[in-house]
């Protein structure tokens, strides 16, 4: 199997717990649409450019992929198609969150069939929960799957921060392996990562604070910058991993601008704008998502043709 070569288990302090199925950057990948549906030739497209260019992994029907929008057979259909597409050549993580336990578990199960390499599941939105709630939400989901799972914490989106106690309760789970943080707390990433990163990868969930993450201790991103620009944010990873830390900082510094611009409007509005200027797929989106500002939209082109991109 595939994800085999990805990942191995391994003891640790407190139990079985699987290693993380990538290190480096993983793409939060857009999900292409036309006429109303999902675009899979621009799909294809925008896949072989991220391996191109020297991604470490696919992260489709992710906030990024306007999973929320996508009906249940529309994400299942896209996982299909990019793990086929990318035919084991990087792992796929797939997306699998819902405020519903039984419908992310259900997720979770059709994309191991699929042969997605592991999960990615966000905290369960507008129902929130109490950190027990939390618990027994990611252990139901881990419990239908032997691949393993990414929580993702994205308190800005969904009103819910994965809490001290919450993250002792998760390390519990054998096969959740790493945590997306996207608090934008590079302090609180730090103090997770000293209490529980025997046990849990932290991965950047926030573009503008990947090379701070990997220097309290973590060990990639998910990142949105990525879908316009791989080769820049796979450097990036490997300047942290190789401990050039004075090239990552001038790096990230670099990329803020454009990154600022990505993050001007709701995302994914401005990086699917940015890749219909590139060519690469059309900016059409599904309500409440809607056209960038014309203000936002000047910016971004700006900062677009400084990097090149149009």
């Amino acid at each position: 199997m595939l994800a085999v070569f990805h990942y191995i288990f391994t003891i640790l302090k407190g139990g079985l717990h699987m290693k993380v199925p990538f290190t480096g950057c993983a793409t939060a990948i857009v999900t292409p649409m036309r006429d109303g549906g999902v675009d899979f030739h621009a799909l294809a497209r925008l896949i072989e450019f991220q391996m191109e260019n020297g991604v470490s992994a696919i992260v489709p029907c992710g906030t990024t992929g306007e999973a929320p929008t996508l009906s249940g057979e529309e994400k299942k259909r896209v996982i299909a198609f990019t793990i086929k597409r990318v035919d084991g050549r990087i792992p796929v993580i797939a997306g699998c969150g819902s405020p519903s336990t039984e419908y992310a578990a259900e997720y979770a199960a059709d994309a191991e069939k699929e042969g997605a390499d592991g999960i990615l599941v966000v905290t369960p939105y507008y129902n929130k929960a109490t950190d027990t709630g939390v618990y027994l939400h990611y252990k139901t989901i881990a419990e239908q799957v032997q691949i393993p799972v990414i929580a993702y914490n994205v308190p800005g989106r969904t009103g819910l921060c994965i809490s001290e106690g919450a993250y002792a309760l998760l390390c519990t789970i054998p096969n959740l392996c790493g945590v997306k943080e996207a608090s934008a707390n590079v302090g609180y990433a730090e103090k997770i990562a000293a209490s529980y990163g025997d046990k849990l990868g932290i991965y950047s969930g926030c573009d503008e604070l990947t090379a701070p993450i990997y220097a309290v201790g973590g060990c990639g991103v998910v990142s949105v910058l990525s879908n316009i620009m791989p080769a820049a944010m796979a450097r990036l990873c490997s300047l942290c991993e190789t401990g050039r830390l004075q090239d990552a900082a001038a790096l990230q510094q670099e990329l803020y601008p454009i990154i600022r611009a990505l993050f001007s409007e709701v995302s994914p509005i401005p990086v699917k704008t940015a890749l219909g200027l590139m060519g690469l797929c059309s900016d059409e989106m599904r309500l409440p998502l809607c056209s960038m500002s014309t203000e936002g939209r000047e910016k971004l082109v700006l900062e677009m043709q400084k990097h090149g991109l149009i």
